[in-house]
């Protein structure tokens, strides 16, 4: 009687370059993607230019927040919900690849297109802008930039994690956008009063404002830009935790 071979493991790193080149692909030829990581940024540099308004390396930075918080809350959070409710995320979780290794080459992917949509609108803002910046002013917002993708990656993983129906995201992530962006910036022009803009400076828009004007020599690093750090940090952590706790792989 002759025993059946068991079929060997894939390696690890195999799976996961095999994930993250599909994950890229998908990202590349989504039409969505696109506007919302390098169109969206790119169209409030030439607003911003035509008014002739503000700092261009705080405009350059507000505009890069606009384009993460899109692709985070509109993009990623909806992708996920509609390949969940494809069985995308069933199909992965019976193949070797572990769990952690699918929703890792999801992120990862994101951050790393994150960072390139940062380094563009960096440089096409100082073209339209005419205006050029340090090595080390380049290198700070490349920083800050990465902390912004973290937070609002964590936060739109936590949206879908909270909430299951892809339709039902996309409303409340594009409601969450629209919040989030006009409290950040009416808290930084501190229009509404200086209570309110107390209060922008903790949600995750105003926070990250706080840091791009904080590295850019805008104003002196200080309690403010202290205290803007401590809650990326801490939404990183919150959001993160419960995207993690309450994701659901099925789509009932």
């Amino acid at each position: 009687m002759t025993e059946t071979a068991a079929s060997p493991m894939p390696q690890l790193g195999l799976t996961l370059r095999s994930l993250v080149r599909a994950d890229a692909t998908v990202l590349l030829r989504s039409r969505q993607a696109l506007i919302l990581n390098f169109v969206l940024p790119i169209i409030v540099l030439v607003v911003t230019n035509r008014g002739r308004f503000g700092n261009p390396g705080f405009l350059i930075g507000m505009a890069i927040t606009y384009g993460l918080l899109s692709s985070a809350l509109i993009g990623y959070s909806t992708t996920v919900a509609r390949d969940r409710e494809a069985g995308v995320f069933q199909r992965l979780r019976v193949s070797p690849t572990p769990t952690w290794a699918i929703m890792a080459s999801r992120l990862g992917v994101q951050l790393a297109t994150n960072l390139a949509v940062a380094v563009v609108v960096m440089v096409v803002g100082s073209i339209i802008h005419s205006t050029a910046f340090t090595a080390g002013d380049y290198l700070l917002i490349l920083v800050v930039s990465l902390l912004g993708a973290a937070v609002f990656l964590s936060l739109g993983q936590a949206l879908v994690g909270l909430v299951r129906s892809a339709t039902l995201i996309n409303a409340i992530g594009r409601v969450l956008y629209i919040l989030l962006i006009l409290t950040g910036i009416l808290g930084s022009t501190g229009i509404l009063g200086d209570d309110f803009k107390t209060f922008a400076s903790w949600t995750p828009v105003g926070a990250l404002i706080n840091l791009y004007s904080a590295v850019l020599n805008l104003v002196p690093w200080g309690s403010d830009e202290t205290t803007a750090l401590i809650a990326c940090l801490g939404y990183i952590v919150v959001f993160a935790g419960i995207g993690i706790r309450w994701f659901r792989w099925d789509p009932q």
